[in-house]
């Protein structure tokens, strides 16, 4: 697969401010939806959108949750430190790092770090009516993180305690304001389930009870996967040539049953958010991968951001999909964990989604590329009328039904 040449200043758009949602609305399924299809633009709201569900295709969701990753500590001095967790990192399994006692290790990002010269910073965390002590010590610094250990004096106490309870949901940087006890619960969708996000799959965030009713009723088919969305997804790029910009990477797991659903609907798959198209996609590439044993020293399990690009992208869907189950079976494992960085731009021809359903995106960001080549050009057209027609942008805003563009069937 061949890399187009592009710019980033082709994928900017003017986004003056009052057009960003700074919360969400009082009803999800209240949300405009605008519906895309054969170069046709249509305005609905969100509650209606079974009506325009393609028949008889597979709804893949992200069933990742938001946790309270952001931590503030206060040193003797009044000075506030924050810790933001991204990612565990000992033990760097998510469910096992949630459960650890006394101690863990995690990746992290620190505010104020210049003002934090002591060995460690500590607070008091109230878990379950007892006061107990957290205290926080840097490990070491690699690449753009830090390494840092956290300890308490409770064996009966988690991390998952820990943060759930000394914790703030990191709603995004965009948004200008503080956490809200409203994000608590609205920055969450109705179905998350799996615990390690630091950021939203958004577009989930307009499927209240109604809807998932509705859809339900509808006997339309349902599906799920796991993406841990990371902090890098709201990181502008800041190069004139994307193909410079250093792709974050995020960790996903599918269950073997889910593969045998994607197995069986290969042609008709609606990816709920962009996190869930990067695991669709980034699950072919990586079945193709183990089909050509890879390269040495290179993990079967990890898609590096252009990696794609050196595959074979004629191995058929079925054949990949295959591959990943019977690694999974050969493993003795119920589900396939990956992680992926990749990047997906103008030109790249889509595998596994077929639809998706997605908000409205950054200028010049990652997520807006990806749009753009799922719909081509007509990306423009797209946003020109979410403008023009009051419709709310980014995390908390409305909600988009994309079929493929006209140079991307």
């Amino acid at each position: 697969m061949r890399l187009e040449k592009i710019k980033i200043a082709d994928y900017n758009y003017h986004l003056p401010e009052e057009k960003i949602a700074k919360y969400p609305l009082d009803n999800r399924e209240n949300a405009n939806l605008l519906i895309y299809k054969k170069g046709e633009i249509y305005k609905d709201i969100f509650k209606n959108i079974t009506g325009y569900l393609p028949e008889n295709h597979l709804m893949v969701f992200n069933d990742a949750k938001v946790i309270a990753a952001r931590i503030q500590f206060q040193k003797e001095t009044g000075a506030n430190i924050e810790i933001f967790c991204l990612a565990p990192y000992q033990p760097a399994d998510y469910a096992m790092a949630f459960q650890q006692r006394e101690t863990v290790i995690w990746k992290g990002i620190v505010g104020n770090l210049k003002k934090w010269k002591t060995d460690h910073l500590q607070k008091k965390v109230i878990v379950n009516e007892k006061q107990l002590k957290l205290k926080v010590e840097k490990i070491k610094k690699e690449d753009r993180y830090i390494l840092l250990k956290f300890t308490w004096n409770d064996k009966e106490v988690t991390f998952s305690d820990i943060l759930e309870n000394a914790g703030k949901v990191p709603i995004p940087p965009y948004l200008k304001r503080e956490t809200e006890q409203i994000d608590k619960t609205r920055y969450q969708t109705k179905y998350s389930r799996t615990k390690g996000s630091v950021a939203a799959p958004t577009a989930g965030l307009h499927f209240d009870a109604f809807t998932l009713n509705t859809i339900k009723e509808k006997n339309i088919p349902t599906d799920k996967i796991t993406l841990h969305v990371g902090a890098g997804t709201f990181r502008p790029v800041q190069t004139d040539n994307p193909r410079e910009h250093e792709m974050h990477t995020e960790h996903f797991s599918v269950s073997i049953l889910t593969i045998n659903n994607l197995i069986k609907h290969k042609n008709r798959i609606l990816a709920v958010g962009t996190t869930s198209v990067r695991t669709l996609e980034s699950l072919y590439w990586l079945g193709v991968k183990l089909l050509s044993k890879g390269k040495k020293n290179q993990p079967i399990n990890f898609l590096r951001q252009w990696e794609h690009t050196e595959l074979d992208d004629s191995v058929p869907v079925v054949n990949a999909l295959q591959e990943i189950k019977r690694y999974i079976e050969k493993n003795n494992n119920h589900s396939f964990n990956g992680s992926t960085q990749i990047m997906i731009t103008p030109g790249y021809r889509f595998k596994l989604t077929h639809a998706m359903i997605t908000n409205f995106h950054q200028p010049k960001s990652t997520l807006l590329m990806l749009i753009a080549g799922f719909v081509g050009d007509d990306w423009k057209s797209i946003y020109d009328f979410a403008l023009n027609n009051n419709f709310r942008f980014l995390s908390y805003g409305d909600s988009s039904l994309l079929f493929p563009g006209r140079r991307n069937p």
